[in-house]
């Protein structure tokens, strides 16, 4: 047995995703635990449940202790199979829609896949549609359409406008484009001429210096792209270019992708299209 480690397992007939996220969002409230995370998506027979309280049965044994599950499983009886294995079993279905059933008068479809199903035709074209956008409108590539944009995020390279804007594409449905700001923008002293008429959807990302530096080493280390003194001019110009053309930013040093997205979507007020 590992000091402290315990296994946690994500179930679900589906993707697993909503498991993922809420098992991981409440497990890592634990700071001192060493946590092995599986997840097991797509079971769906009782096959496969017995299949996986074989696995988690067995990580009881090598951790010596019992795992915990976290379960969006639909299906009763497939829940009760895995309910039966060597673990604390936490039932999403029983914990938050047995209480919304009784306080609502109404019961639930207890049906898999609501969430995440293709069956969802207008989620499911949106989130489609809003990541195309994005790709073919990352850092600059492509300007035709831009216009279109919900959000068109700024900042020096490698600030973290890609990862954000595919965020917000993915989770959001949102049209998000990115533009980088280059030295030639900070010796004009104003924004590039494709955004100035867009100054209204523009939102900045800006980042430590020595950050900047570490992130564009691992690219091209030892150039002048990635030279200290160089980040700190540009992360300098670019905020000053921003100020001036009063167009919120924040700083990603800190942030993961998650708060900044999320910030972006309450500060720009944009609309979620998808779930």
């Amino acid at each position: 047995m590992t000091a402290n480690r315990r296994s946690a397992f994500f179930v679900s007939d589906r993707t697993g995703i909503t498991a993922e996220m809420l098992g991981h969002s409440l497990l890592t409230q634990f700071d001192d635990l060493s946590l092995h995370e599986t997840t097991l998506p797509f079971i769906d027979s009782l096959d496969k449940a017995q299949d996986a309280v074989q696995k988690i049965n067995t990580a009881a044994v090598v951790d010596g202790v019992r795992p915990i599950i976290i379960s969006t499983l639909a299906n009763m009886e497939i829940a009760t199979e895995v309910g039966k294995a060597n673990a604390l079993f936490l039932d999403c279905f029983q914990i938050f829609i047995a209480p919304l059933e009784k306080e609502l008068g109404a019961r639930a479809s207890h049906e898999i896949g609501r969430t995440h199903n293709v069956d969802n035709i207008v989620n499911y074209y949106r989130r489609i549609e809003s990541v195309n956008y994005t790709l073919s409108h990352d850092d600059g590539v492509s300007t035709r359409d831009l216009g279109e944009a919900d959000v068109i995020l700024i900042g020096v390279s490698r600030c973290g406008k890609t990862p954000t804007c595919l965020y917000l594409s993915m989770q959001f449905g949102v049209r998000a484009a990115n533009y980088p700001l280059i030295p030639e923008d900070f010796s004009n002293h104003q924004l590039p001429a494709t955004l100035r008429p867009l100054r209204a959807k523009l939102y900045g990302l800006t980042i430590s210096p020595a950050r900047l530096q570490s992130i564009r080493s691992e690219r091209r280390p030892n150039s002048s792209y990635a030279d200290l003194q160089n980040c700190e001019r540009e992360v300098r110009e670019a905020e000053s270019l921003m100020r001036r053309d009063n167009i919120p930013f924040l700083d990603a040093t800190s942030k993961s992708v998650e708060e900044l997205a999320t910030t972006i979507m309450q500060q720009a007020k944009l609309e979620r299209r998808i779930y």
